[in-house]
C-alpha cells in the first residue's frame, strides 16, 4: 500500500509542477472562470424592462395622454418615440429600433367617457417571444385595472343615486415571494453558470492533459514503468480535482459578495455534490482523451460535450419547457442534477433528504464513467 501512494504522490507532484509552471494554465483554471463569472452573471438577465415603445396617439387627448403618461411611468416600456401612422411606426419594429407599437384610437376619451367600448391596440415584434410577452402582458395589466377602476366607479355612482351602499364583489390576491423576494435574476443564474464553468474547466483540462501526454511522447515513456494505470489516471486528475474544489470556493465567494447570491444551505452538502460532479466531469474528459490524439481534438471532443450539455442542463430554459422525450434524455446530464442542487441548497435550503435523488444520479454517473473511461484507456495503451 505504501508503494502504491508513494506512486500516487509521484505522480501528483509531477502534474502540479508542470501546471504551475505554465503561466497560461495557471490563468486558465483560476482566472478565467472568476472572469466569466463576473461577466456572465451581469450578462445573462431574464429581467424584461425599459422595452422601446412608439405611442400612435390618434385621440390626442388629455385622457389618452394620461393613460400613455402612467403606463410609461411603470418602467416595463420605454418611450421610444411618438408618431401618427401606424405603418410608420411599424417600419421601426422592422429595422428594430422598437419592439412594441402602442396605438391609441380616436375617439378614445368619447368612448371611455360615455361608458363605451374604447380599443387600444399593442403591435410587437415576436422575433423575441419572452420580451413580447412580457410587454403585451404589462399593458393588458395596465388597461384591465382601468377598466376596472371604471366599473367600479360607475357602480358606486349608480348605488349612491338610488341611495344604496356600492357592493361589488371582489378577490384580492396577496401574493408571496420566497427565496428571492426581489425577483432578480443574478441569484438565479449564478449557480447554473458556476455548474457550466465547472464543467468547462475540468473536462477540457483533463482532457487536453492526458492527449498533451501522448502527443509529446511522455505518456508511453511514463507506462513502461511499474507504475498501475489506475495510479497513474488518479495521480492525473487528483490535481484538476483539487483546483475544481478551489474554483467552487471562489464562485461562492463572487456569488455571495457581488451578486448577493444566498448560502442557505449546508456547506457539507454542497461539498459532497461538488466532489461527485467533478467525478463525472472529469471522468468524461478521461473518455474524451482516450479518443484524441492531440489537443486539438481533445478540445474539440470537449466544446461537442459541453454544448448539448449546456443546453440541456435547464440553467437557461426550464427542462419541464421542453419536450417530453427531451426531458427523459435530460436525465443522463450531470450538469442538470448538479445545478438543480446547487439552486436547491443554496437559494431554497434543501438538505440531504430533497436532493437525496440527484446525489444518487451523480454519484452514479460518475462511478460509471470513470469504469468506462479506466478500462477505455487501459485498452488504448496496449
Amino acid at each position: 500500500m505504501k508503494r502504491y501512494l508513494a506512486m500516487l504522490r509521484s505522480v501528483v507532484k509531477k502534474e502540479v509542477r508542470q501546471t504551475v509552471r505554465d503561466k497560461r494554465m495557471m490563468v486558465l483554471l483560476l482566472g478565467v472562470p472568476l472572469i466569466q463569472l463576473f461577466l456572465f452573471g451581469h450578462a445573462v438577465n431574464l429581467d424584461v424592462d425599459q422595452v422601446p415603445t412608439v405611442v400612435v396617439d390618434l385621440d390626442d387627448t388629455d385622457t389618452s395622454r394620461e393613460h400613455i403618461r402612467r403606463l410609461l411611468a411603470d418602467g416595463t416600456l420605454a418611450d421610444a418615440g411618438r408618431d401618427r401612422s401606424v405603418s410608420r411606426a411599424e417600419r421601426r419594429l422592422e429595422v428594430g429600433t422598437a419592439a412594441v407599437v402602442l396605438v391609441i384610437e380616436r375617439g378614445f376619451e368619447d368612448h371611455v367617457a360615455r361608458g363605451r367600448r374604447a380599443s387600444v391596440q399593442a403591435i410587437l415584434d415576436g422575433s423575441d417571444p419572452n420580451r413580447a410577452n412580457v410587454a403585451g402582458a404589462a399593458i393588458g395589466a395596465y388597461f384591465q385595472g382601468q377598466s376596472e377602476a371604471l366599473i367600479l366607479a360607475k357602480v358606486t355612482r349608480l348605488s349612491a343615486s338610488r341611495g344604496q351602499a356600492a357592493r361589488v364583489p371582489r378577490v384580492d390576491v396577496e401574493s408571496r415571494v420566497l427565496f428571492n423576494p426581489q425577483l432578480e435574476s443574478a441569484i438565479y443564474m449564478v449557480p447554473g453558470v458556476a455548474a457550466m464553468l465547472l464543467l468547462i474547466i475540468t473536462t477540457i483540462v483533463s482532457a487536453m492533459g492526458l492527449a498533451r501526454e501522448r502527443e509529446i511522447g511522455t505518456l508511453e515513456q511514463i507506462l513502461v514503468t511499474p507504475i498501475p494505470s489506475v495510479v497513474f489516471i488518479a495521480g492525473k486528475i487528483f490535481p484538476f480535482a483539487v483546483i475544481g474544489l478551489l474554483d467552487f470556493g471562489l464562485a461562492l465567494i463572487v456569488g455571495a459578495t457581488v451578486f448577493d447570491m444566498p448560502l442557505r444551505g449546508s456547506m457539507a452538502l454542497l461539498l459532497l455534490a461538488t466532489v461527485l460532479y467533478l467525478g463525472t466531469t472529469l471522468g468524461i474528459g478521461l473518455l474524451i482523451s482516450t479518443v484524441s490524439q492531440s489537443q486539438q481534438q481533445a478540445f474539440l471532443g470537449g466544446f461537442l460535450f459541453m454544448l448539448p450539455a449546456a443546453l440541456l442542463s435547464g440553467i437557461m430554459t426550464p427542462v419541464l419547457s421542453m419536450p417530453e422525450w427531451l426531458q427523459t434524455l435530460t436525465l443522463a446530464n450531470p450538469l442538470r442534477h448538479y445545478a438543480e442542487i446547487l439552486r436547491g441548497s443554496l437559494l431554497r435550503g434543501a438538505g440531504f433528504v430533497e436532493l437525496s435523488n440527484q446525489l444518487l444520479i451523480l454519484g452514479g454517473m460518475g462511478f460509471f464513467i470513470f469504469t468506462i473511461a479506466s478500462l477505455r484507456f487501459r485498452s488504448s495503451m496496449r
